[in-house]
């Protein structure tokens, strides 16, 4: 069963992360890479968090972080550079 559909995270990879000590969403994130995809757990993370209090009886409130921020949209580099960069800017000259 896939568990982040972003990264393709399957619900084994979790429950191994969990079996090895993870015990916050964060932890499960930098060991299985759930919750980095583009959607930036907004899919996985209830999810994830109610697995860890399956498997280590740590209450929702505990593992959950108080804030959740995802990005409000995508932005291209080339849109925080500007259009053209320096590189291209030095071969037209």
């Amino acid at each position: 069963m896939i568990i982040c559909r972003c990264e393709e995270v399957i619900l084994q990879e979790i429950e191994e992360a969990i079996a090895e000590g993870a015990v916050t969403v964060a932890e499960v994130k930098r060991r299985t890479r759930a919750g980095m995809g583009l959607c930036q757990g907004l899919t996985c993370r209830q999810l994830i968090a109610k697995l860890i209090s399956k498997h280590t009886g740590r209450a929702l409130k505990d593992i959950l972080p108080p804030t959740f921020r995802p990005p409000v949209r995508v932005v291209k580099l080339k849109t925080l550079g500007g259009e053209e960069s320096c590189f291209l800017e030095k071969q037209k000259q």
